[in-house]
């Protein structure tokens, strides 16, 4: 008999059941300013049972908000967006929600914008013509503490080299993309005319440009703004 209960506890004298609970999908953020794209995007991830969608966002600056809102495990951020670009975004949520991975999803397969993205803290980057079932395995993989990185995009960003210009010089150069004067561009950054004058001179220099609307434009090529 008491071999018996010894083989077959009581209720009362059971162990407690010490199995491990099951994980939650991963929870994910799309940041995407194409309504279509979003849509689509969230959709098909949406389709993959360990992964949940819990917001979706049009522009950068509403980022951050949302995921201290929602607690994503994975923030799929585009680049290009109204606001803040994807790659601040990613900066900010490195500093105040650092349990977020990042993944950079972009249609400019830009050097630059993969060594911006790498230093802003982004766990991942790779162009938006990805198969969705690729973008899904990224996600996992950037959830699960690795680095996933577009193979030929490392390649071109190797080849190019380090982004030549200064913070300041970047600056300078962002705020002439729409053909501001010295002055203006020298209001804004707070800086003196001739000093604006110099970056900008400089900038023209290291990007092998003849005029400062050529060196936006090589600067934006190389994904160095």
């Amino acid at each position: 008999m008491s071999e018996h209960l010894a083989r077959n506890p009581s209720p009362e004298t059971a162990p407690p059941d010490r199995r491990v609970p099951m994980p939650g999908p991963i929870r994910v953020l799309v940041a995407e300013d194409q309504a279509l794209v979003r849509g689509a995007v969230a959709a098909l991830l949406s389709l993959e049972p360990d992964l949940e969608v819990v917001a979706e966002v049009e522009r950068g600056d509403q980022v951050v908000a949302a995921a201290h809102a929602t607690g994503p495990d994975v923030a799929v951020l585009d680049v290009e967006m109204p606001g803040i670009n994807g790659i601040a975004a990613a900066e900010i949520l490195r500093r105040e929600l650092p349990s977020c991975r990042v993944l950079i999803v972009t249609t400019f397969g830009r050097p630059g914008y993969l060594r911006r993205a790498m230093e802003s803290g982004a766990s991942g980057f790779i162009v938006k013509d990805t198969p969705a079932d690729q973008l899904a395995d990224a996600i996992r993989r950037v959830h699960a503490g690795l680095r996933v990185v577009d193979p030929e995009l490392a390649a071109e960003s190797l080849a190019a080299g380090d982004n030549p210009l200064t913070p300041r010089e970047a600056d300078v150069l962002r705020e002439a993309k729409d053909g501001s004067s010295v002055t203006e561009i020298a209001a804004r950054l707070f800086l003196g005319d001739g000093t604006v004058r110099n970056y900008l001179s400089s900038a023209i220099g290291k990007t092998g440009s003849r005029n400062r609307v050529e060196a936006v434009h090589v600067a934006e090529e190389n994904g160095w703004l």
